[in-house]
């Protein structure tokens, strides 16, 4: 088993789900250098609905290395879709935008109906297959409805299902359709009843993992229950890296190219070198 810690040499990882756009980050600066020295080359920034995507395209003309995805979420208040929508497909053209969402599902909050919440998912499927880009998908509480609703439509998948809490059967059925999977900081946490998603873990085919923070939510061990930030994303691979059985390299490697690949994150356009600010 491999005996990193994020103490030695940083590995470059790449934090694929991130609300840069959050109220929390005050000193974006600050969060984005302390991601630099922990070994994190780049970001994408997620858009929820209309503002924040707005937000996180200009976050790309400002900060070298940060990417943006372009959505509203499933939990987005519905009166608000068609006019967040519209604009949604304005951005989506945008320099630095290299995914559609965040999308999906959800079925443990009950603020958008559920048959309302699949006809924005597959607008959002139509949008990213319209601009040749990825989607980013939410599940949550349903990842059968998903799994279901992609299989169900004829159209070419690409992207990730983000933040993955399912199982092993669950993986392997949205690898074949096409998806990488994305795992945050509950693969730290020792909660017994994540066992089986360690299991998943474990089984998914390298070249469709990755990793994520999806900051400032879901920090992981030894930060759980602080405001999560992409520099966390390094304790999240080196998890990943022991569940596999791999050298913490190995994953790094791998994970960062994968995310290259499936956002088309041209390699030279990283966050910017410069010692952390405390």
């Amino acid at each position: 088993m491999p005996t990193d810690s994020v103490a030695g040499p940083p590995r470059l990882f790449i934090d694929t789900h991130t609300h840069l756009a959050d109220a929390r980050y005050a000193d974006l600066d600050w969060v984005l250098r302390r991601a630099r020295a922990a070994g994190v080359e780049q970001v994408v920034a997620i858009g929820t609905n209309a503002a924040d995507s707005t937000e996180v395209v200009a976050l790309c003309k400002k900060h070298p290395g940060v990417f943006a995805a372009v959505g509203v979420h499933p939990n987005e208040a519905p009166e608000s879709f068609d006019a967040d929508w519209d604009r949604v497909v304005g951005l989506a053209a945008a320099e630095g935008v290299v995914a559609i969402g965040e999308t999906g599902l959800d079925r443990y909050w009950k603020k958008t109906p559920f048959d309302l919440q699949r006809d924005r998912f597959t607008r959002h499927l139509e949008l990213a297959a319209a601009c040749d880009l990825p989607v980013v998908i939410h599940s949550r509480d349903c990842m059968r409805d998903v799994i279901d609703h992609l299989a169900a439509l004829a159209l070419p998948i690409r992207g990730v299902l983000h933040s993955f809490t399912g199982n092993s059967d669950e993986a392997r059925d949205l690898v074949a359709l096409g998806l990488h999977l994305s795992f945050a900081g509950m693969i730290t946490f020792a909660n017994k009843a994540l066992d089986s998603l360690r299991e998943a873990a474990a089984t998914v085919p390298l070249d469709r993992l990755l990793v994520e923070t999806d900051s400032p939510y879901l920090a992981p061990v030894p930060h759980r229950g602080e405001c999560n930030e992409p520099a966390f994303v390094a304790h999240t691979a080196l998890k990943l890296a022991e569940i596999r059985g791999l050298d913490s390299a190995v994953l790094a490697s791998a994970t960062t190219r994968n995310a290259r690949e499936l956002f088309r994150l041209p390699a030279d356009q990283t966050l910017e070198a410069r010692p952390p600010i405390h």
